[in-house]
């Protein structure tokens, strides 16, 4: 894994939101504080919101189903915004969506509103990303597919999804190494399959840092040759980019 430095720590409770614009070299290093965490995660240009996470892209030009180590996170414009630089799982949920409305009254989670409990309310991965985009002028019509991070997701011979119970320990982490200018919207709550009774409140712990730029011996950048035309497309741009 890339040296890294660490310059900021803070913890995100279970069922809570946060968005943050980072610098091109950050490191984001999220650890499951407690078994069974979820982190739901989008990815904007802050310099043209227009351009943001593509899940489908990212799947579709590494040949994958899954995320982990090694794996680059693409924009729809063929950029890499995020590469996973270390990873403890070795899969995270890149197709199960996000929590919405629907999911709490089929699972029967009482929804509990803000007025009853403050910061303990019951919140949905959807409102989530709504609070948290609304700060930069963003809204329903921007969300894209997210990721999950520290969930697993699995498909059946007829392609049913199925959601696989204790696959992220506590104390389990996954670095990201941001590799443009970037807005990060994330949230803690509940995978949309995730199985148990109540709702559950598993936060994570966040540590934001820096790492040296990538070159062609990079994990990331030598995985496959779609990501080091990924890399030349992002040099592209930073060429072009104000400074």
């Amino acid at each position: 894994m890339p040296s890294q430095t660490i310059d900021y720590e803070t913890h995100l409770p279970g069922g809570q939101h946060w968005s943050l614009r980072l610098r091109r070299g950050t490191t984001m290093r999220l650890t499951a504080a407690e078994a069974g965490a979820n982190v739901g995660l989008l990815m904007y240009n802050p310099e043209n919101l227009l351009e943001r996470l593509n899940l489908p892209d990212t799947l579709k030009c590494q040949h994958t189903f899954k995320l982990t180590r090694g794996h680059c996170l693409y924009s729809d414009m063929g950029r890499i915004f995020a590469s996973i630089i270390a990873d403890d799982l070795g899969w995270h949920d890149s197709v199960g969506g996000n929590l919405n409305a629907g999911h709490m009254v089929a699972k029967g989670w009482q929804p509990v509103s803000f007025q009853a409990a403050l910061n303990d309310r019951t919140q949905t991965g959807h409102d989530s990303f709504l609070i948290e985009l609304a700060k930069y002028g963003l809204g329903a019509r921007d969300l894209a597919a997210n990721l999950n991070l520290f969930s697993k997701v699995v498909a059946d011979d007829t392609g049913r999804l199925s959601y696989v119970p204790d696959h992220c320990p506590a104390g389990a982490a996954a670095t990201l190494r941001f590799e443009m200018d970037m807005l990060v919207a994330l949230h803690t709550c509940p995978h949309p399959l995730d199985p148990s009774a109540d709702y559950p409140r598993r936060g994570v712990d966040i540590a934001l840092g820096t790492a040296p730029p990538p070159d062609e011996n990079d994990v990331c950048w030598a995985h496959c040759a779609e990501n080091a035309r990924g890399f030349a497309n992002n040099r592209l741009y930073h060429l072009g980019a104000p400074r």
